[in-house]
């Protein structure tokens, strides 16, 4: 009779434990995203600095940077150029965060700033916020999640989810750009 040690883990419970707590830092990060950003937005604030900030137009700059990269590292996938995809993606991410850094800086310092465009423009301003703000949320855990994917070699499952990721991602860097017009030159 032979014994065996339960003192090892087999590699597939180990590569479980690995995922389960992927899931749990990306869970965390995700709330951590959407409770800085509704606490920004929400709590109140000394005054509305409207156009004074220099960092609404930083944000749609990321937003586009972003949207332009993630367009690029689409086409070199497509291509098989996956170290030139990898970085596109990467510097896609770093992008994306760094917009989320400087939207969190200028949304804690002014708050939510009001719509002041031509009544006509309202309601396309509303129908391209919504979306992106829903999105937006949604985009997090599904990016953390892409990318933990292909860093951990998975790719017939990075490629799976970054069927749904990649518009997603495109669409909130997109209106975000087309909502940064609209709200701060819209109305002038």
């Amino acid at each position: 009779m032979t014994e065996t040690t339960p003192l090892a883990p087999s590699t597939a419970e180990a590569a479980a434990a690995t995922e389960r707590l992927a899931a749990l830092v990306i869970g965390a990060l995700t709330a951590i995203v959407i409770g800085g950003v509704a606490l920004v937005i929400y709590v109140p604030h000394g005054g509305h600095a409207g156009g004074s900030s220099w960092l609404p137009e930083i944000n749609a700059s990321l937003n586009g940077t972003a949207a332009v990269l993630l367009g690029t590292g689409y086409v070199l996938i497509r291509r098989r150029r996956i170290a030139a995809h990898r970085t596109c993606m990467i510097a896609a991410f770093a992008a994306s965060s760094l917009f989320l850094i400087t939207y969190l800086i200028h949304h804690a310092r002014v708050g939510s700033v009001p719509f002041h465009g031509a009544a006509w423009l309202r309601p396309v301003y509303f129908g391209l916020l919504v979306p992106h703000i829903v999105l937006a949320a949604l985009v997090v855990p599904l990016a953390l999640t892409t990318i933990h994917r292909a860093w951990r070699g998975r790719f017939d499952r990075h490629r799976r989810l970054a069927r749904v990721t990649l518009p997603i991602w495109l669409y909130v860097s997109v209106s975000g750009v087309l909502v940064y017009f609209l709200l701060y030159h819209s109305g002038r």
